[in-house]
């Protein structure tokens, strides 16, 4: 094999790919990125035998091949070689090394043989749709707080896909949940995703996907089975295992008869709840809200650090209402929201709490309240 390709372009596909790859590994080809070369192209492969992202670009291959490497190790390597340098990579009579130059540097990496590497097998991946890479981006990036962080629920540890049809709109809709905040947000149902079976993308994945969608604007292609999910954009192909567990009866938790309703201007919302909680203690990060008609009054009292309060002008004509959350939670909601304006809507101060964007409809918001 003998390929040269320019530093950025070898760069950005490494940084891709290699993140996927685990710091330490029991199983050392894990730890490899496969480098195969032809037909013009040279295709990176990473995998943890649970996500596999392939990415193919454009290179002058002399020689047709292909190899194994340390991901980490040959993209430290990369990333420290100079802007617009022609990086060389080769395998001669020596089949156990890869020998990268560019301009007066030469190394000499040692690598595993090319068929030891494992390939995720897809299969049938009978569901099929495209959609924006936007589109994508913003369910990913408007749920992903909500995922849980706790393994014995793993069946909580992803984001849920699934098809909707109702009864006024057909949409895509992804939903995560860690059961003190829920999050669902919808998008208009592509072409091809009405039979799809409801599917839990795992965390990781989920992140993955997240950064190779940073600054791609074309079309994205998903396949889904029962077992496999796998994203198509760009020249890169992500596949993941998903998982394998019944996420729960969300539609249950978010509450349809709460009828106090508080619009509050979201910025000066949020930078009210990040003053406050500045005294809160770490473990509870409890932050009470005090809302009568016209004024909402945010107060924290810590016995070892003493109080703070605030007071907001907002819009509310319902019966007086003091309730808590934690102000993380509460931030991260207000992080997601794209309007001016939020829109609360409560039932009582130990019911869950619904949050609505006044410029995105298809957001929905669920909040947990807690005794303070």
């Amino acid at each position: 094999m003998k390929i040269t390709i320019e530093r950025g372009a070898l760069l950005k596909s490494l940084n891709h790919v290699q993140s996927v790859v685990e710091r330490r590994n029991t199983i050392p080809i894990l730890s490899n990125v496969l480098i195969k070369a032809e037909d013009g192209q040279l295709s990176l492969t990473a995998t943890d035998l649970d996500i596999e992202v392939v990415e193919a670009i454009d290179a002058d291959v002399a020689q047709p091949g292909a190899t194994t490497a340390s991901a980490h190790t040959l993209y430290d390597i990369v990333r420290k070689l100079p802007e617009g340098a022609q990086v060389e990579l080769s395998t001669g009579a020596d089949e156990g090394r890869l020998q990268l130059t560019a301009g007066r540097s030469r190394f000499a990496l040692q690598s595993l043989p090319q068929e030891d590497f494992p390939v995720m097998a897809a299969g049938s991946l009978p569901h099929r749709f495209e959609l924006p890479a936007e589109a994508m981006r913003r369910l990913i990036d408007k749920t992903r707080f909500a995922i849980s962080m706790e393994e014995t629920r793993y069946y909580l540890n992803g984001i849920y896909f699934h098809a909707v049809d109702g009864p006024k709109q057909k949409s895509l809709r992804a939903v995560a949940t860690d059961g003190h905040r829920l999050a669902q947000v919808d998008h208009d149902l592509p072409e091809g995703a009405a039979g799809m079976p409801g599917v839990i993308v795992p965390r990781k994945t989920v992140l993955e996907l997240q950064k190779l969608l940073e600054g791609n604007s074309g079309a994205l292609s998903v396949g889904v089975s029962e077992t496999k999910i796998r994203f198509e954009f760009g020249g890169i192909v992500l596949t993941s295992k998903l998982i394998d567990g019944t996420f729960p009866d969300y539609g249950r938790v978010i509450p349809v008869g709460n009828d106090k309703m508080l619009q509050v201007d979201g910025k000066r919302f949020a930078e009210a709840v990040d003053r406050v909680s500045t005294i809160s203690t770490e473990k509870s990060r409890a932050v009470k809200l005090n809302i009568e008609e016209g004024k909402l009054t945010l107060s924290v009292t810590n016995p070892d650090s003493g109080s703070a309060t605030e007071e907001l002008s907002v819009s509310y004509s319902s019966p007086a209402i003091e309730i808590g959350f934690n102000a993380r939670y509460l931030l991260d909601i207000t992080g997601q929201l794209d309007g001016a304006e939020a829109s609360f809507a409560f039932a009582d101060s130990g019911s869950p709490t619904l949050v609505r964007d006044s410029e995105d409809s298809m957001a929905v918001y669920v909040l947990m309240p807690m005794r303070v």
